[in-house]
């Protein structure tokens, strides 16, 4: 062997003579070879020389080498005083996507790593209601834990794993208790399970008092909720994000994307939007990241990249077709003296995203819409689309800016922050087995061939409801190297073709032996469909006992 290499996650050792020395000025990266000719999906480099193309790449590489090492001499906030247009060009957005990956990874990951709170497992602790009492709904769990977050010292939640310990608390009810059995009792009879339902069951729990759901928080429990709370926010019950105008009109690009809501101002949503921020933040620190899916738009508007029109395209098709229709409504015949019988509008006014009419100018509802003046309108109606979120986007900064050094969001490019906050969208069994470890089994096993084959039939949406079953989470980071657990599979000694449990906080699934594989996928679906509440830590019932007598209205 005459050379080792190792990293996070693999080890490397070749036989064959070590390469030649690095160069003085010359990038370890370039010493590769040269292909015979470009690949047929660079065709805007076909037709180029090789050489030409190559001492341009050498070119950015050496440009990326002396950035790297002289960033911290950049004007970073665009309110800097000394700020030129000369040193603006090394933070603009035309440059990123040139730069090695290192610029503008390295940078940030080494000042999360400077300012991370060393020597505790956990921060704050954060209390949760989940369960709702005396017919009572609970507030949205995003609206918990955002009054209680919002409050804390930001330096308290720069934490690797989890930034707050969740709380979940309930009081007893008997009542909600034999309502929930009931609902269990016949999901389970529909699924064809035996359940045991001795007569007098009801007044055997008469004295039972129900204290939340038997859960530690020892990561598992902090990764569901922050799952549960991305769900609010898609499915609505915080309104802090709409979808797209393409997906409300099913037509056009991020038709699966949403949008910050442009209506929500008052304070008390500017905190909410805020706490997202924090979450993007702690998404990024913790390497746990978030099913929020964004459209370009908002990424863009995050990293201080400039939108144009065609962002604002990809998220409204229509509205631009509009307002191009507008501009070139000449071309069709028409004159100032028919201008109205086409074009309904009377004033400056328009659609924002969220499909509301507004005011596109100050006093546009008293400003008259004319031929002569339409170009003015369009010009006025681009502007209002690409900066109705500005109140919103600058309080979701400010809460990253508790957890990350948003300034470096200057070196970053609109992807690579959405790759970092969100992760990969699909769930991939093949990444899934690169990280797996088995314990009182091996991969020759039948049950772990079984759980394999039964994986692969699941859609995405049943992956991810897999994933949030057995470790909270519902997307994984697209570093794999950042999952701080292997997914362990552990066979355990239950009854024949029982349900399978998980243990969230190990990312754990433990399975009993089955039949066959169809009584296994069927097992499984019922259990990533129907077990949402984590009880598995039977144990810790008694330590989450009610203290307090606090009013149900705070949750």
């Amino acid at each position: 062997v005459y050379q080792i290499a190792t990293g996070r996650t693999h080890s490397t050792a070749w036989t064959s003579p070590p390469v030649p020395k690095r160069l003085s000025g010359v990038s370890s990266t370039m010493r590769v070879g040269l292909p015979l000719h470009i690949p047929s999906q660079y065709g805007h480099l076909q037709g180029l020389n090789i050489l030409a193309i190559q001492a341009r790449l050498k070119l950015l590489y050496k440009f990326s080498d002396t950035l790297y090492l002289s960033w911290r001499l950049l004007p970073l906030s665009p309110q800097c005083e000394w700020m030129t247009p000369i040193l603006r060009v090394f933070t603009s957005s035309q440059l990123r996507p040139l730069l090695a990956p290192r610029v503008y990874t390295l940078p940030l990951v080494r000042s999360i790593g400077r300012t991370m709170v060393q020597g505790r497992n956990y921060g704050p602790q954060v209390t949760v209601r989940r369960l709702a009492m005396r017919g009572r709904r609970c507030k949205p769990i995003f609206v918990q834990v955002a009054r209680q977050v919002i409050k804390m010292k930001p330096a308290e939640l720069r934490l690797p794993s989890r930034a707050w310990k969740i709380f979940i608390k309930n009081k007893g009810n008997k009542y909600l208790y034999k309502d929930s059995v009931e609902t269990l009792y016949s999901s389970a009879k529909k699924a064809n399970l035996k359940v045991f339902y001795p007569n007098n069951f009801y007044s055997s729990i008469t004295k039972v008092k129900l204290v939340g759901e038997g859960a530690d928080d020892a990561g598992g429990v902090f990764d569901d909720t922050v799952t549960e709370m991305c769900q609010e926010l898609i499915i609505g019950t915080v309104p802090l994000l709409v979808r797209t105008p393409n997906a409300v009109n099913d037509t056009g690009y991020s038709r699966d994307r949403y949008l910050l809501n442009p209506n929500l101002s008052l304070p008390q949503h500017i905190s909410w939007f805020k706490f997202l921020g924090v979450l993007f933040g702690v998404a990024v620190r913790t390497k746990k990241p978030l099913a929020v899916p964004l459209a370009p738009l908002v990424w863009k508007l995050l990293v201080g990249e400039p939108v144009s029109v065609d962002d604002l395209e990809d998220s409204d098709s229509l509205y631009i077709q509009s307002l191009r229709g507008i501009s070139d409504i000449h071309l069709s015949g028409v004159t100032q003296d028919n201008f109205h019988e086409v074009i309904p509008l009377e004033c400056f006014e328009g659609t924002s995203c969220s499909g509301r009419v507004v005011p596109i100018v100050p006093g546009g509802r008293s400003l008259p819409l004319t031929f002569n003046n339409r170009m003015l309108y369009v010009e006025q109606a681009i502007r209002f689309r690409l900066h109705e979120m500005d109140l919103q986007v600058a309080a979701v900064r400010e809460g990253m800016s508790w957890i990350i050094p948003v300034p470096l969001l200057c070196l970053v490019t609109s992807q690579h922050l959405e790759q970092l906050v969100c992760g990969l969208p699909h769930i991939s069994i093949q990444l899934l087995k690169r990280v797996v470890r088995y314990r009182e089994l091996d991969e020759s096993h039948t049950l772990v061939q079984w759980l394999w084959d039964t994986l692969e039939g699941f859609s995405n949406a049943e992956r991810v409801l897999f994933m949030r079953f057995v470790s909270g989470r519902s997307r994984l980071p697209a570093n794999l190297a950042d999952l701080s657990q292997r997914f362990q599979v552990m066979k355990v000694d239950r009854a024949m073709d029982g349900l399978p449990t998980a243990q969230t906080c190990f990312f754990q699934l433990r399975l009993p032996p089955y039949s066959s594989q169809e009584v296994m996928a069927e097992r499984l679906r019922y259990a990533i469909n129907n077990c949402r509440s984590i009880d598995m830590d039977n144990y810790m019932l008694a330590r989450n006992t009610d203290l307090g007598q606090a009013s149900d209205d705070e949750y």
